[in-house]
């Protein structure tokens, strides 16, 4: 199941998706993220889906391999229904069972928050499976280039957040292993009380952690042999480049967030 997680991975393509600006993407997936804790309608919540596959559609990447992200968090997702399903006072009461009361409002909230989460993954898996980790690295630099001015990091936190996307995945295939090797040598991670099993997950975490500190430690002595001094004079093979397919981009998406504001809101009258 871990292996399913797809935010941080990079699919290579040639698609209209792949091919836009990085920046563009980037504010894209950074607009789509806050308009959709705006909306606040079922409408509004359909039409940003609609629109999302057709993004996905453009993009090529195979609609089972983006819903496989979701996989992994669906006990996230379920919690958070249930919370909101059950522990929600406001509204009418729809069902009420010695002390548990599902109210109309905690069933709408339930399915916004679900879809919410749904959405979001989706949205923000779209943005690291088309972009390389370079690309992105250069286009939050980029984003974040006049606040240098203020002395703030900006090529350093770029780079930072970056590696830590780029690794998601590299973890999460390294925790798989130890978990299948911790399971030939008898381990159990599924069975007994809450104490025992967070007792059974020792052996996972301590691999787990000094795998990732050694991945560092790699990585550190990979970039101080490259040269690596910072954003200081550091040149770019492929430059940044602001195509018109990237305006016809934004003033389409600029469009679909409008009527989806508009709708959400005009029907909450």
């Amino acid at each position: 199941m871990l292996r399913d997680l797809t935010i941080g991975q990079y699919v290579p393509g040639d698609s209209a998706l792949h091919r836009l600006d990085a920046r563009t993407k980037i504010l894209s997936a950074f607009a789509f993220i806050v308009l959709i804790f705006i909306i606040k309608t079922y409408i509004g919540y359909a039409w940003m889906a609609v629109g999302l596959m057709i993004v996905v559609a453009v993009s090529g990447i195979p609609v089972t391999f983006i819903l496989k992200g979701i996989k992994p968090l669906w006990l996230i997702i379920l919690i958070t229904v249930i919370i909101n399903l059950f522990f929600s006072q406001e509204g009418d009461p729809l069902l009420s069972w010695w002390i548990i009361t599902i109210t109309d409002a905690g069933l709408r909230l339930a399915i916004f928050m679900a879809a919410r989460l749904i959405l979001l993954i989706t949205g923000t898996s779209l943005l690291t499976l088309t972009t390389s980790p370079i690309a992105l690295t250069d286009g939050l630099e980029s984003l974040m280039f006049p606040l240098k001015a203020i002395r703030f990091p900006a090529h350093e936190l770029a780079m930072m957040m970056t590696i830590a996307l780029r690794f998601i995945p590299t973890l999460m295939d390294e925790t798989e292993r130890i978990m299948k090797a911790q399971k030939a040598r008898g381990a159990d991670f599924e069975s007994g009380r809450l104490m025992q099993r967070a007792k059974a997950l020792v052996p996972l975490l301590v691999p787990l952690f000094v795998g990732a500190f050694r991945r560092a430690d790699e990585l550190a002595l990979a970039m101080e042999a490259r040269c690596y001094r910072g954003g200081e004079g550091r040149t770019r093979m492929k430059q940044l480049t602001f195509a018109r397919r990237d305006l016809y981009a934004a003033l389409l998406l600029l469009a679909w967030f409008a009527m989806a504001i508009v709708e959400s809101y005009w029907l909450m009258r």
